[in-house]
């Protein structure tokens, strides 16, 4: 089935991280912690976990179909120029990974992959806080935006990213 996708873009000069603190604040006292798969270790280990978190979080898109295996996410997540793993956040809870927000740089703009959290942990605001963290990432590549696209039936998604700042582009 052909779709349009609702493609978004934020300018990360205009992004005002302040507004969205608290939600970076409640994670931390709930507990739960947001890091980078650098800080983590960029091992196999972390990379197996990460793949596991992203196809659970990723059976929730609309029409997403059957999810990569490990061999093609690894190609395709690791193994291309724009990978950095200062750009991958992982929240956890204990040892638990919960949540991912991963980007990817492109030179001027900075691709958010994607953007999961568990289902017992959704409702918290998670995802607007590893968004946040995450936008340390962007000033340090220098990018001028954030792209991003979904399927149009991901209403939630769509919603997070424009309460964020993210407005419709091209």
């Amino acid at each position: 089935m052909a779709h349009q996708w609702v493609k978004l873009e934020l300018d990360a000069a205009a992004f005002d991280a302040g507004r969205f603190e608290e939600y970076v604040t409640k994670c931390r006292a709930e507990g739960i912690r947001l890091t980078t798969l650098f800080d983590l270790g960029d091992t196999e280990v972390n990379r197996r976990a990460l793949y596991e978190l992203n196809k659970e979080c990723s059976a929730d898109i609309p029409e997403r179909g059957e999810f990569f295996s490990y061999e093609e996410f690894t190609a395709r997540r690791f193994e291309v120029p724009s990978y950095d793993p200062r750009g991958v956040v992982i929240a956890l809870d204990g040892d638990d990974w919960i949540g991912l927000a991963a980007t990817s740089n492109h030179g001027e703009f900075v691709f958010n992959e994607m953007t999961g959290v568990r289902a017992a942990y959704r409702g918290r605001g998670i995802s607007i806080a590893m968004k946040t963290f995450a936008m340390a990432y962007v000033r340090r590549c220098g990018a001028q935006r954030v792209r991003t696209f979904h399927h149009p039936a991901n209403a939630s998604a769509i919603g997070m990213n424009r309460t964020m700042g993210f407005v419709d582009s091209e």
